[in-house]
């Protein structure tokens, strides 16, 4: 893997919906720049990037959950493919193997971790979508972080993005299942 950078985004929300929080809420993406190996041509077996991936989930893991000033609530993942690179480069880093280096960075991660993938240029922004990491049910925790880089990726590059919280939605009230009332067993509930 030919790592070029990384970017993390630490927001600290203090108030929302004209709300003082009783905790600051920390929402934490970290995202790297790669170099794509199999930008401009169409390659059948995508191990580099499956171990790309692997490697990414734990470095990018730790350093998100670093940043967080309480123990991990919520986690997502991202990717934005340069435009010589195809969608299946995103899918081969962030579906085989990134999962389980970030379920450790999180302590459990029962629950699928949600993604989103697309195509760009630089600056290309992409919401990353978040959800409670034991148990995908918990509407207080569905969310998403917005993140970009302003010089990436260029065609050759892949950005990569982990995002994790340390609580839900400030001053969620739309019910459904609620922390105190998961199994966090199945991912679901």
């Amino acid at each position: 893997m030919e790592l070029m950078r990384i970017q993390t985004v630490v927001d600290v929300v203090y108030e929302e919906g004209f709300r003082k929080l009783s905790k600051p809420l920390y929402k934490v993406a970290s995202g790297a720049v790669i170099k794509n190996p199999y930008a401009g041509s169409y390659v059948e077996e995508l191990t580099e990037l499956i171990e790309a991936g692997e490697e990414l989930g734990k470095l990018l893991g730790e350093t998100a959950v670093s940043q967080l000033n309480g123990d991990p609530h919520s986690y997502g993942k991202a990717v934005v493919v340069g435009v010589n690179g195809e969608l299946e480069h995103a899918a081969a880093l962030m579906h085989p193997r990134l999962g389980g280096p970030l379920r450790e960075a999180v302590n459990g991660g029962a629950a699928i971790i949600p993604s989103a993938k697309k195509k760009g240029g630089p600056g290309t922004v992409i919401d990353v979508p978040l959800h409670y990491k034991d148990a995908m049910k918990v509407r207080s925790h569905f969310d998403a972080m917005e993140f970009r880089v302003s010089d990436a990726p260029a065609p050759d590059e892949i950005v990569v993005i982990i995002a994790v919280t340390d609580g839900g939605r400030p001053h969620a009230r739309v019910g459904g299942l609620v922390l105190e009332d998961i199994k966090g067993e199945d991912g679901l509930t």
